[in-house]
């Protein structure tokens, strides 16, 4: 069963670039130009690119899956709600932090954000996981 408690975290921090954008755009068929076209997306309430909200969300997983709780660790579900856009060349700092973990099974619930570099949330949610034996 997990070991895990209430108050454990872990975080890691990531620059988003134009090429981690374009990729994403490539692997996931996302092409939306408010990610990929300067003049559109100059035109837009945002005033220029913003990267896909997934990137963020999948800063989360990355932190699950290596820091907290780790190797492993496999989504059972994700919640998430975007606070504000994050812009290519921001850096994402992601956050989960443990709120509960089952005595009786191997899940745990977390916490998860993510703030840019001048501390703004730009994601939060909360994850159920099921953490490795």
């Amino acid at each position: 069963m997990p070991s895990l408690q209430p108050g454990e975290k872990a975080s890691r921090t990531t620059a988003i670039s134009d090429d981690m954008i374009r990729l994403f755009a490539d692997l996931t068929g996302d092409t939306n130009p408010v990610h990929l076209d300067d003049a559109y997306a100059a035109g837009t309430r945002f005033g220029r690119r913003i990267a896909h909200g997934m990137i963020a969300a999948g800063l989360i997983s990355a932190t699950l899956a290596n820091d907290l709780p780790g190797p492993g660790t496999i989504y059972l579900s994700q919640t998430l709600q975007f606070k504000a856009p994050v812009y290519p060349g921001d850096t994402i700092t992601t956050t989960v932090e443990v709120k509960t973990a089952r005595p009786d099974k191997p899940i745990v619930t977390l916490a998860t954000s993510c703030r840019n570099q001048n501390d703004v949330v730009v994601l939060e949610g909360e994850a159920v996981v099921l953490v490795s034996k």
